[in-house]
């Protein structure tokens, strides 16, 4: 082989390299192309001071192996106009994923969760609650302006055929559960569902109230009413919860677990023995009011919890979950030392302290996630004044904060406590990594179109690579062709 010929190979192996790049680049694109997909929920009609708690079975959701990169979600009228909350509240929707025998027939609606039964198996997500808070996704009033998206590489995994059970197929349900405020005598008492609002002594299981229930879940379930000013009329209307599925085909994704904390969590771990309680989460709690000569002043009720978290891995995004009236959530990785100041009372847990107070351990480098509460200042949807209209969200530099295995965090969900709240909650939504999990990410990132996608740079890097094997390889066979023809070596 001559010098020449052993330069035009290289150059040739070179352009061949330099103009793969950009086409698998481009084919990786295209396979992995985010795709939106939008449903309306099967109709529930409302009218003034009536509760809407409903549960829809096999409702439509994309099909096969994908990566879900974000679910949104609001309630629109029959003419998918947005419906503002002040006229219809919408206190929260669930969607939960499960696994139904082939060939049986269910009702699209039913009343009750019927996915105890042995025909259907509910996937639940990876923690922490164990009897509850099992879902993929959900949120209340905030839904319009919390941010829901995955960053890439990272989704959420569904729709894998290897997981299905033989003779079970994957179905998804979506729980709805709304509020018409329209005429309502006390809007504030309506959405915390203060039972007196809605005049009943049993709950939907037929179960005595017990007088101390000022209000919650128990109160406002499915056709229950709250109550309207005298004389006002309103029509009924249909309404639907309009929610749009963001995805990719599951393509050189990386998967995260989805943990649900809960501040009502009852779970504690007694040092004495090393043993550790059943995660319950109770999901609601009540605030009392402070007094009269504070609330001038502003204050805060703070609840907490410390837990053990069941596996570790990189946190890819957090959010907190509050009602009306919340001032903030904050996950912590030990529990924060609170400088008490005047006005403030330490009982089993419970905290108030004055609203100035309430950030004192969020710049000590233990904070995981702080996720605040956004208001609304208007009228229009989505900026509803007096209500929380969005939640802000925690999406930390892939692999810069990590929670191992074992590891005990804290909880902080804070509420302003100027009034009493009825049914509050203080959850904690995470996406979570593992290590063990992780596909070799140096290979992915996210360009302006939220596409996975290969690095530009790592593409030269393979052909970088492989245009010094071919070189390697050349060299090798012209030292073997130097005893045969006497030629000198190429130095590259």
């Amino acid at each position: 082989m001559t010098l020449n010929s052993k330069c035009q190979l290289l150059v040739l192996a070179g352009l061949l390299l330099i103009a793969i790049a950009p086409s698998l680049q481009t084919r990786l694109r295209n396979e992995n192309k985010v795709k939106t997909a939008i449903f309306l929920s099967p109709n529930f009609v409302l009218e003034p001071g009536l509760v809407a708690n409903k549960f829809y079975y096999n409702i439509d959701f994309p099909k096969g192996h994908i990566a879900i990169k974000s679910f949104d979600a609001e309630v629109v009228d029959e003419l998918r106009n947005p419906v503002p909350l002040h006229e219809t509240y919408l206190h929260h929707w669930l969607v939960v994923r499960y696994y139904q025998q082939k060939g049986l027939e269910v009702s699209k609606y039913r009343g009750n969760l019927g996915l105890k039964q042995s025909d259907f198996i509910i996937v639940r997500n990876s923690g922490i609650c164990e009897r509850d808070l099992f879902q993929y996704f959900g949120l209340g009033s905030e839904t319009r302006k919390t941010v829901t998206n995955v960053p890439d590489p990272y989704g959420i995994e569904v729709g894998n055929p290897v997981e299905v059970p033989p003779g079970y197929e994957e179905r998804w349900l979506l729980n709805v559960h709304a509020i018409e405020t329209r005429g309502s005598i006390d809007r504030l008492g309506c959405t915390e569902c203060r039972c007196d609002l809605y005049n009943v002594t049993k709950d939907e299981y037929d179960q005595d109230i017990e007088p101390d229930y000022i209000g919650g879940l128990r109160c406002c379930y499915d056709e229950t009413r709250c109550k309207t000013r005298e004389g006002f009329r309103g029509p009924k209307r249909s309404l639907y919860l309009k929610y749009t599925i963001k995805y990719v085909d599951w393509h050189a994704c990386i998967p995260v677990n989805i943990y649900i904390l809960d501040v009502t969590d009852t779970w504690k771990r007694w040092e004495s023995t090393g043993l550790m309680s059943r995660h319950h989460c109770q999901i609601e709690y009540e605030v009392e009011s402070c007094s009269a000569a504070v609330a001038n002043n502003g204050c805060i009720h703070t609840k907490k919890i410390s837990i053990t978290f069941p596996n570790g891995g990189d946190v890819i995004y957090g959010v907190a979950h509050q009602h009306v009236g919340g001032a903030g959530s904050t996950l912590l990785r030990k529990p924060p030392r609170i400088n008490f100041f005047l006005d403030t009372c330490d009982v089993d847990g419970l905290y108030l302290r004055r609203l100035h107070n309430i950030n004192t351990a969020s710049n000590d480098g233990r904070v995981i996630c702080s996720s605040l509460p956004i208001y609304g200042e208007g009228k229009e949807p989505g900026n509803e004044a007096g209500y929380i209209v969005g939640m802000s969200t925690c999406y930390p530099r892939p692999g810069s904060v990590k929670i191992s295995k074992g590891e005990t965090l804290t909880l902080l969900s804070n509420y302003s406590s100027d009034q009493r709240h009825t049914g509050v909650m203080g959850l904690f939504y995470l996406l979570v990594a593992e290590q063990s999990r992780k596909s070799s990410s140096i290979l992915h990132s996210r360009d302006n179109m939220g596409d996975i996608v290969i690095l530009h740079n790592a593409v030269w890097a393979i052909a970088g690579f492989g245009i010094a094997a071919l070189v390697a390889a050349t060299a090798t066979y012209q030292r073997q062709s130097e005893r045969e023809e006497g030629c000198e070596s190429i130095l590259m």
